[in-house]
């Protein structure tokens, strides 16, 4: 519990003493795991759900694992629970993705032209604009998706995030069948850099791994009494709380359609900054 931060801590508050510890373990190992075996991460947070299904930042270790692992259907849900448990829109960029990832690139590119997008900072408008360039490559608009990483401002191209625009890039330019244009600019990034932004996991890094999922009766009993305070999301509860959020996949609000003129600016938006968190799996 004490290695979660302290905003982490402070939302898991609304349960009782022990059961925000046996959560907030969850959660621990759920961060410590997303990249060494994400897998395993998922199920420390569905865990965590069991017990903290009301608190975002658990939803958000839902969302962020189920993504993660591929599981795009289901990320997507709980990103969603995300932003209306707490208002955000910071996990935008990786809603956007999920669309792709469910083969809907035309909604990953209506995000992008959302209010919503114009809310976010600098990385999140550099991240919305790497998974605009993937949809525009997947609905075969090859030269936008080069354009949208164009627009992209020199400040928001430093460190790591700088390294997957490059990257981005390449990805882009391949998909217009540019291979050699792709090969020679990735050359001139340093390979180390490339595995870092892509999760690669050194083999000498260590994953201390506990066992979180053994319960005893003192832990059965604290679920109980959380439950009666409404603590504890039930299924019936889980059920409610996702149809109150979930779009069917036939169900595209026209106002999420834009046309070629507003979907080219939504592209700007999301990639310029405003007046004063994963891009695709072949992008990362």
């Amino acid at each position: 519990m004490r290695q979660l931060d302290k905003e982490a801590r402070e939302r898991l508050r609304g349960l009782s003493k022990d059961n925000a510890e046996w959560v907030g373990s969850h959660l621990v190992m759920a961060g410590r795991l997303i990249d060494a075996d994400p897998e395993l991460a998922y199920e420390h947070a569905q865990a965590a759900v069991s017990r903290g299904g009301r608190v975002d930042v658990v939803r958000e270790a839902a969302g962020l694992t189920a993504y993660r692992t591929g599981r795009y259907a289901e990320a997507l849900r709980e990103l969603r629970t995300v932003r209306r448990l707490n208002g955000s829109s910071e996990h935008l960029p990786i809603m956007a993705d999920c669309e792709r990832g469910l083969g809907r690139p035309e909604r990953a590119v209506a995000l992008a032209a959302s209010d919503e997008a114009r809310s976010l900072d600098g990385d999140g408008r550099t991240e919305l604009a790497i998974v605009v360039s993937g949809a525009r490559s997947d609905l075969g608009e090859h030269d936008a998706a080069l354009a949208v990483l164009d627009r992209i401002a020199p400040a928001e191209r430093q460190g790591d995030l700088g390294v997957r625009v490059v990257q981005a890039r390449a990805v882009a330019l391949e998909a217009a069948g540019r291979e050699s244009e792709a090969a020679a600019l990735l050359a001139r990034v340093d390979p180390a850099a490339l595995a870092r932004v892509n999760g690669v996991v050194e083999d000498d890094e260590e994953v201390v791994v506990f066992d979180a999922f053994d319960e005893d009766a003192d832990d059965a009993d604290e679920a109980e009494a959380d439950a009666e305070d409404g603590s504890v999301v039930t299924a019936q509860d889980d059920a409610e709380e996702i149809a109150d959020v979930e779009v069917a996949d036939d169900e595209v609000a026209e106002s999420e359609e834009p046309d070629d003129e507003s979907a080219a600016e939504g592209d700007t938006d999301s990639a310029e900054p405003a007046p004063g968190e994963g891009a695709a799996e072949d992008q990362r």
